[in-house]
């Protein structure tokens, strides 16, 4: 599989490394130095492109890919606003676009103990429900992505809540996220449900890039070939 690189960080460094190891190649890496060579790149010299940048990048990197049928999985959170956008033209364009807030196969799992986690706790309202996201300095948007996700999965099975806020609330009809950016840290997402007298609480704890970056180039093989909008519920088929 050749991959085109969008984002050629430390995460896009780890993407290669685990491409490589996995008997793919990435002939084309596209970051800031580089940029206005993307527009070159065609379907014929790449199998997919991954793409992991900044918010202000990912919208154009996502709408190119998808302009040329280049299929492209996309990990880059903070510009949301503009995915439905880009799911329609890539319905009417045919191409492949797969997103998701994070390719972790932990972390998606814990995604689905959070839904079913928040079911559960429905019917008890002396538990106030909170989340605190802790991630590295580098990290620009706040709350991350993950924890968007996350608050969508309790929102939808807890009717008293109807949004998030990134801060600490007692309004009962807010989830409060707060968010801390400290040194070395890739990613740490926990669920608090607080009561008088006791507290419930799910963790997940990333360890490194890895977990990400092998997922991601597991989602791409998964994609090429297909066509239409996909995410990991997708690719992992995880029921309960």
């Amino acid at each position: 599989m050749r991959i085109l690189l969008l984002g050629y960080g430390k995460m896009g460094k780890t993407i290669e490394q685990i491409a490589i190891s996995r008997n793919h190649t990435a002939p084309f890496k596209i970051d800031l130095e580089n940029y206005s060579s993307l527009t070159s790149i065609t379907k014929d010299q790449v199998d997919v492109a991954i793409e992991f940048t900044q918010p202000e990048s990912a919208y154009n990197n996502v709408k190119y890919c998808i302009e040329q049928g280049i299929p492209v999985v996309c990990g880059t959170t903070g510009w949301l606003e503009k995915k439905k956008e880009l799911e329609e033209l890539c319905r009417k364009n045919g191409s492949a676009f797969f997103y998701a807030s994070n390719f972790s196969v932990g972390v998606n799992l814990f995604f689905h103990l959070n839904k079913l986690l928040a079911k559960i706790m429905n019917p008890f309202p002396e538990y106030e429900v909170s989340m605190e996201e802790i991630h590295h300095k580098q990290k620009l948007d706040a709350p991350s992505g993950t924890a968007i996700t996350l608050a969508e999965g309790i929102i939808d099975a807890t009717p008293k809540i109807n949004s998030w806020v990134n801060q600490p609330t007692k309004e009962k009809s807010l989830l409060g996220i707060t968010s801390k950016r400290l040194d070395a840290v890739p990613g740490t997402h926990t669920v608090y449900y607080n009561s008088p007298v006791d507290t419930i609480e799910i963790t997940h704890t990333a360890h490194s890039r890895e977990g990400f970056a092998k997922g991601a180039v597991v989602a791409a093989e998964w994609l090429v070939g297909k066509k239409g909008v996909f995410g990991m519920d997708d690719m992992l088929k995880i029921s309960y």
